[in-house]
């Protein structure tokens, strides 16, 4: 292969690499589309019996690995063209560390975020206060993209999916904050 053809194929991987990055850029700055996130590697599952909110100590919280896999996410997001975002987490401290180790600024706590795994039978109601937050925030995050940091069982009612530690759920949603359609975004390493 010459030059002229190798530099041909660099240049359209590249274009096209671009436009997937745009084009996740571009579908977060609209109102229709939220990213919704499962925070990165805490191990375990749910938390130590008498754990409280208000102290991260009590809490199952993110390992090293999970501490690196969230700056990576957020390296790997603004790598896809995304430079402002509002992002909102849940209370629990793994999903606040994950939030913050997105870096892209602060961040704010929702409560419709925060993990049913203790009080299943609340499922259905968190996700109807998740739906109208979205509904709230689509009308006033402008350009910017909507990051929401949250848990397994949040995710799950929402979407009807599993995903792993990490995960992403790029959602495009109506105008009451549901789910019309979604695209699962792996955990980039």
């Amino acid at each position: 292969m010459n030059i002229q053809k190798l530099a041909l194929i660099f240049v359209s991987l590249m274009a096209s690499a671009m436009a997937h990055a745009s084009n996740l850029s571009n579908q977060l700055e609209s109102s229709e589309y939220v990213l919704l996130m499962r925070h990165t590697l805490a191990p375990g599952v749910g938390d130590p019996a008498n754990y409280r909110r208000d102290d991260c100590k009590t809490q199952r919280n993110l390992s090293a690995e999970g501490r690196l896999q969230a700056v990576a996410v957020g390296n790997w997001l603004k790598a896809q063209d995304i430079k402002q975002a509002h992002v909102y987490s849940s209370p629990w401290c793994r999903c606040k560390d994950t939030a913050s180790l997105l870096k892209f600024g602060q961040y704010q706590i929702e409560p419709s975020l925060a993990s049913f795994f203790d009080e299943m039978h609340k499922a259905k109601e968190r996700t109807q206060e998740l739906e109208a937050f979205i509904t709230e925030k689509m009308k006033t995050k402008g350009s910017q993209a909507l990051i929401l940091v949250t848990h397994h069982v949040n995710i799950f009612e929402y979407m009807g999916e599993n995903i792993a530690s990490g995960d992403m759920v790029l959602a495009k949603v109506d105008g009451r904050g549901r789910m019309v359609s979604y695209k699962l975004i792996p955990r980039p390493n």
